[in-house]
């Protein structure tokens, strides 16, 4: 049961991780919005949660960087967000 629901996080994470790319790259979801990283980060944790399950250290470990990078990210698209009084 626990691996059937990491493999489908696993899934999910991913397809939000290249919903959110194909959506950058039509324009419909700026990389500067803060919703691209928070979507990047929740389809990052959801790849890392199936990773836990059936581990392979090199996509942990860019999973780790994607979410870091997404973090970065976040938090400086709501710094900027702040900072225009939205």
């Amino acid at each position: 049961m626990l691996e059937t629901v990491a493999t489908i996080l696993g899934y999910a994470g991913a397809a939000v991780i290249a919903g959110a790319y194909f959506a950058n790259q039509r324009g419909t979801l700026r990389s500067d919005d803060w919703r691209f990283p928070a979507l990047n980060l929740a389809g990052s944790l959801g790849v890392l949660v199936s990773l836990a399950v059936e581990p392979n250290l090199p996509s942990i470990l860019i999973e780790l960087f994607w979410a870091g990078i997404s973090i970065y990210g976040l938090a400086r698209s709501l710094r900027s967000r702040r900072q225009q009084g939205r």
